[in-house]
């Protein structure tokens, strides 16, 4: 993960208090200027916590808002390889982080001082280096 992404994590999370669904958002559309502000945030903040229940990680549902407000233009359906796109992003979201359901991540890599922030930073480097690949985001020069 880029420094400025990490710290955008952190001050997410652990600063300003956001759930990691909410985090991974806000980090990923202050790094690429998605325009995604306090009111959009709030369409991802029931995914935190594995959407209360420990179920799918929160960190990936926020990843997955980032990656369709960067890929699509205006409907996922008429997206040509969408459905790939975010299989890809899920399939190496597991590969990265060992699992994509928020129990067994928090198991694996929850503390708590920070709580689930090590998650959060690990699933971000994911996403940034995803998009990269996909040419989705500027790639480092």
């Amino acid at each position: 993960m880029t420094e400025v992404l990490n710290d955008k994590a952190y001050e997410y999370f652990i600063t300003k208090d956001h759930n990691c669904a909410e985090t991974a958002l806000l980090a990923i559309s202050e790094e690429y200027g998605l325009g995604i502000g306090p009111e959009e945030m709030k369409l991802v903040s029931a995914f935190g916590g594995g959407m209360g229940c420990g179920k799918l990680c929160g960190v990936l549902a926020g990843s997955m808002a980032g990656l369709g407000k960067l890929a699509v233009k205006e409907k996922a359906h008429a997206t040509e390889n969408f459905g790939p796109l975010c299989a890809g992003l899920c399939e190496n979201f597991e590969a990265g982080l060992g699992s994509i359901n928020c129990a067994e991540l928090k198991a694996m890599y929850r503390n708590d001082e920070v709580r689930c922030l090590k998650t959060v930073e690990l699933g971000l480097d994911v996403f940034e280096a995803y998009a990269k690949n996909k040419g989705l985001v500027p790639a480092e020069e």
